[in-house]
């Protein structure tokens, strides 16, 4: 009796690949699209929501970082031999534990805390940006430090306006790099060794996102925490170890349904967790929802974060409006930052 053997089945990626269909490695952030699209997400997503006040909040801080990035001042950025020493080392060119930061940051940072503060009349947070604005540049300095390389003594109040600033920083830095040599035909950016973990900055990502593409097609991208750039994983892969085993996906609906697989299918947002090395990372899915933001649908389903951290899952990836001021585990040698969703 002879056998028929199974065919494997092929992952979107493979198909595409055979197919000879371009798919891009990386997505770099659109200046007039990023902080702008991602308010009008956290707006959405604030209606009805019990995390309201936070999101709306969430909201009028992407709103300044948008109007900021506009016009953001001139910055030092690495140099064409610089750049071509990363590539050859397989690293990010602009590392954020390591970079020595612009002092234009700061004061673009100061511009979108006053810019902000008449927009939070009366509520607590405004106090918080107030404050801010009155510290000194080695306080603003040893925050960003403390933030970006994921060590204890962060002041939480402060935590996500000098994330906020260092995010416009950071993605300002990417696009000005590309703009420098990606018109000439020198591709500043490309793979690094850890693919986990950005190809630009060498941050952690906040979530993962399938994004669609003109064709209909969808792959998966992991998105940047600090800078925006996203960068492609293959689906059904563990974004901290890689193994393809023990991959599950959880979504709100299904765990208050009893994981009823038929709410699982429809979920835009999911946990994939890895029973391989016990962490996850959100999955938004834009194929069933095309408003969906990595940060902003993150935040409003932080009541899953919760709920795979009580099942004993770590997360891989950061969301930098939610950290948490307590010493973290360190990380796997590359120096990226730690810090912890709150919980």
């Amino acid at each position: 009796m002879s056998v028929t053997k199974a065919t494997p089945l092929l992952s979107p990626e493979e198909i595409a690949v055979r197919s000879g269909q371009q798919m891009p490695y990386l997505h770099l952030p659109v200046r007039a699209e990023l902080f702008a699209t991602r308010e009008t997400r956290l707006r959405e997503l604030a209606a009805g929501h019990a995390m309201r006040d936070f999101l709306l909040f969430a909201a009028e801080l992407a709103r300044v970082q948008h109007e900021v990035l506009q016009d953001y001042p001139a910055v030092a950025l690495p140099g064409g031999d610089d750049l071509l020493a990363a590539g050859r080392a397989a690293q990010a060119p602009l590392p954020a534990p390591l970079w020595p930061r612009d002092p234009a940051w700061r004061a673009a940072l100061r511009r979108m805390l006053e810019l902000l503060a008449p927009r939070l009349s009366g509520s607590p947070a405004q106090a918080a940006v107030q404050d801010l604005l009155a510290a000194s540049d080695d306080h603003l300095e040893g925050q960003a430090e403390l933030l970006l390389q994921g060590a204890a003594g962060l002041d939480m109040s402060a935590a996500p306006l000098v994330a906020a600033g260092l995010q416009v920083y950071w993605s300002h830095m990417v696009l000005a790099v590309q703009q420098a040599h990606g018109a000439a035909r020198q591709e500043p950016f490309g793979r690094t060794l850890d693919v986990t973990l950005c190809p630009c900055c060498g941050s952690l990502p906040t979530s993962s996102v399938t994004r669609l593409d003109a064709g209909g097609s969808n792959f998966r991208y992991l998105n940047c925490s600090l800078c925006s750039t996203q960068w492609h994983m293959v689906r059904v892969k563990c974004s901290h170890c890689q193994s393809t085993k023990g991959i599950h996906y959880h979504s709100l609906q299904a765990l208050a349904t009893d994981g009823a697989q038929e709410d699982t299918a429809q979920a835009s947002v999911q946990a994939e967790t890895c029973d391989e090395c016990g962490h996850y990372l959100k999955i938004v899915r834009m194929e069933r929802d095309l408003h969906v933001d990595p940060v902003a649908d993150d935040v409003a389903t932080l009541t899953l974060d919760i709920l795979v951290s009580e099942a004993g899952y770590q997360p891989h990836g950061v969301n930098l409006l939610l950290l948490t001021g307590g010493e973290e585990e360190p990380s796997d040698d590359d120096g990226a930052s730690s810090q912890s969703r709150s919980n």
